[in-house]
């Protein structure tokens, strides 16, 4: 099958076909080589639990599916959707950032200022399997939320043909929870800057503009303590574990094309909403 996706506003064609949903099983001993393949080193373990493109992330649907029907929904859901990743004429932002960095008021802010169309990630439609697959070993994991990015593409490529899209994450966020949690240790482990671990998958609709909001550790404590909402298991290893914060957001400042710009967001909601439509502005053409 032939699809076409804009890379920096130029379209380009890449082939790929979906695996078709009547082939989907699940065997036990194949689930078990694929899981002891990405447990050789740390590089192919992490290359092993991100997947690199589409193909990637049904296979491992696949695998996982007479076991978890979830997975079957998924990917009838992949097959729908796929088809619409032509982006529009309005410009699309994503913000990406630690739990607590404020993306949810900033994000809702820019949709309000632009008059845009506010998307989350995971997406709605998927989003109510999030804990089903938070307790799968970390391949299945990853493949869920990678599936969702695809997914979300399908509805951003749609929404940006009638206004623009505000993104409250995307695949940043998969590629660096995945990076910061296979590999352990301190940030002088991490792949080396300029590795295709932080590349942009060729096959994924790409933004026009990422932005990443940081705040202080001693803000983001504070915050925290004040919003008291369930946490995922890698947010309460990212509040017991300080390296792997920093693994986290190291790997932020890592990706590439398009890599994320850094936007300080200890100020007032005032002037981080002042700064962040400053950006856009300059980035993004209305």
């Amino acid at each position: 099958m032939t699809r076409a996706f804009p890379v920096g506003g130029v379209s380009f064609v890449s082939r790929f076909s979906l695996p078709s949903l009547k082939h989907i099983g699940f065997a036990p001993r194949l689930r078990a080589v694929m899981l002891r393949s990405c447990a050789r080193g740390p590089q192919d373990a992490l290359r092993c639990a991100l997947p690199a493109a589409l193909p990637a992330v049904c296979d491992r649907l696949r695998e996982c599916a007479a076991r978890i029907p979830e997975a079957r929904e998924v990917l009838a859901i992949l097959e729908k959707c796929t088809k619409q990743q032509c982006k529009g004429d309005f410009p699309i932002v994503v913000f990406e950032g630690l739990d607590a960095t404020g993306k949810t008021t900033v994000t809702q802010a820019v949709k309000d200022a632009l008059d845009a169309v506010l998307l989350r990630s995971p997406p709605a439609c998927i989003s109510q399997w999030r804990t089903i697959f938070d307790d799968e070993p970390t391949p299945i994991r990853r493949a869920f939320y990678a599936a969702g990015n695809y997914i979300l593409a399908s509805e951003i490529a749609k929404a940006s043909t009638q206004a623009p899209v505000v993104v409250d994450r995307y695949w940043h966020s998969t590629a660096a929870y995945t990076i910061a949690t296979e590999i352990n240790g301190n940030v002088q482990n991490l792949p080396p800057v300029q590795d295709g671990v932080y590349q942009w998958p060729e096959d994924l609709l790409k933004p026009d503009l990422v932005l990443l909001l940081t705040v202080s550790p001693e803000e983001r404590a504070r915050r925290l303590e004040h919003r008291g909402l369930e946490r995922t298991k890698e947010e309460a290893e990212m509040e017991a574990n300080s390296l792997f914060r920093q693994r986290i957001e190291e790997s932020y400042r890592r990706m590439m094309n398009p890599a994320c710009q850094e936007v300080d967001a200890n100020p007032s909601k005032e002037e981080v909403l002042k700064t962040v439509l400053q950006l856009i502005k300059k980035h993004c053409a209305f």
